[in-house]
């Protein structure tokens, strides 16, 4: 019976904890073990649910500590309002599914969030209390994300960057006031204040070249944060200048979009309908742009259209429209930071241009091979063989570059 109770637990609580997206393994760092008998990985291969900068997949339990929650967001389908079932396992019981879905080569990771019960302070205590079991008890050196509970003390929160490779504090909302009148008991101040101690501890827990004992590692994965789109009529531009200044003021790793879908008795003061999924997908590419193309929020914001963005063609290809006085570039002698702005040219293939250019004139062939399709890259580049012409200037050139397919995001749900 009792097996059965926690397979219940399990359904409910998986199912509850698939609204927070802010689940990735990024950044982690390898753990060793007293005398090589530690239990748990980052390095293996698993179920896939997240990938490492390198390409490795690390599977996660990604769960719930309970559903409960004494706070009454309006968007939550956990909300203290929502008649939902509810559940909770004890810290032993979460320490005890790790250990057995590790041992089984089902995860190497566990993603831990929780509804509020109690208080701040309880629930924070309660979900350390997992990892530092795991840690200290089992000498799990898996990967460990928290879900911090921003209204906690600090030392609790502290204590957690101790046991845990990530941590995380949603934001949630884009707009500040919608956050007060759609989540009354939630300070955005007191987030932000949460998220600032984090950062100040994770750039202290960094080394300096001339310190010879380091300092004890705090959150090595950084932290992250998750952003609801469609539910309080943010814009696109206003959601890239508010994750563009997330990450400025605080360090963050990553920024997650959520798109909003409508929940069980859902209040009046909620959308209706969903937004459609292309959005979330072309925030993440704008996101990409900003962290690893050296683009600003404004430079998409100016490809926007009202404010929102191009859902048939990707934001970079409607920058390059949009600023069409910037190419041809020259793949021969073009700056790396302009090759990063041509449409159809990734990170990796710019890095294996400028590696190649310098003992080749580079053709249009070469750089055929060198990136994933040509098509998409001809009109805005110039090579030893090659000339756009007034393919640049096309007035027709969107048409041409639109996929006549449009492609469709999936739902997670």
């Amino acid at each position: 019976m009792a097996v059965l109770d926690l397979r219940r637990k399990l359904a409910v609580l998986a199912d509850a904890a698939k609204y927070d997206a802010s689940c990735a393994s990024s950044g982690t760092s390898k753990r060793d073990s007293i005398g090589g008998k530690g239990v748990g990985s980052t390095e293996g291969m698993g179920i896939c649910h997240a990938y490492t900068p390198d390409g490795r997949c690390v599977s996660l339990l990604k769960i719930l500590l309970t559903n409960f929650c004494i706070y009454d967001c309006v968007y939550c389908i956990n909300r203290a309002s929502s008649n939902v079932q509810r559940a909770r396992f004890s810290v032993d019981e979460v320490v005890e599914l790790t250990l057995n879905f590790y041992k089984r080569n089902y995860i190497e990771g566990l993603f831990l969030s929780s509804g509020i019960i109690r208080s701040g302070d309880y629930t924070m205590e309660q979900l350390v209390l997992v990892a530092k079991k795991l840690r200290e008890e089992h000498d799990f050196r898996g990967y460990i994300h928290l879900k911090l509970i921003p209204e906690a003390d600090p030392r609790l929160v502290e204590e957690a960057g101790l046991y845990a490779d990530r941590l995380s504090a949603n934001i949630e909302l884009p707009r500040d006031e919608a956050l007060k009148r759609l989540a009354p008991q939630k300070d955005v101040g007191v987030i932000k204040q949460a998220m600032g101690r984090v950062r100040l501890k994770v750039e202290a827990a960094r080394p300096a070249k001339k310190d010879r004992a380091k300092p004890p590692k705090f959150a090595p994965a950084g932290q992250s944060t998750q952003l609801i789109i469609g539910a309080d009529g943010a814009s696109d531009t206003e959601i890239v200048d508010r994750s563009a200044s997330l990450y400025a003021g605080y360090g963050l790793r990553r920024v997650y979009y959520s798109a909003f879908s409508p929940i069980p008795d859902s209040s009046s003061a909620l959308p209706l309908s969903k937004p459609p999924l292309m959005r979330e997908h072309r925030l993440y590419q704008a996101d990409w742009l900003m962290r690893f193309y050296g683009f600003s929020s404004a430079e998409i914001g100016d490809a926007a259209n009202d404010g929102m963005l191009d859902l048939a063609i990707d934001p970079k290809l409607a920058w390059a429209l949009n600023s069409r006085a910037q190419f041809p570039v020259d793949v021969n002698t073009g700056a790396r930071e302009m090759l990063l702005r041509v449409p159809g040219l990734g990170v990796k293939s710019v890095n294996r241009i400028l590696q190649v250019r310098r003992w080749r004139t580079l053709r249009l062939e070469d750089i055929g091979r060198l990136c994933r399709g040509i098509h998409k890259v001809r009109p805005f580049i110039t090579a030893l063989d090659w000339t756009p012409g007034g393919l640049t200037d096309a007035a027709d050139l969107r048409a041409r570059m639109t996929p006549s397919v449009q492609p469709v995001q999936l739902s997670l749900f």
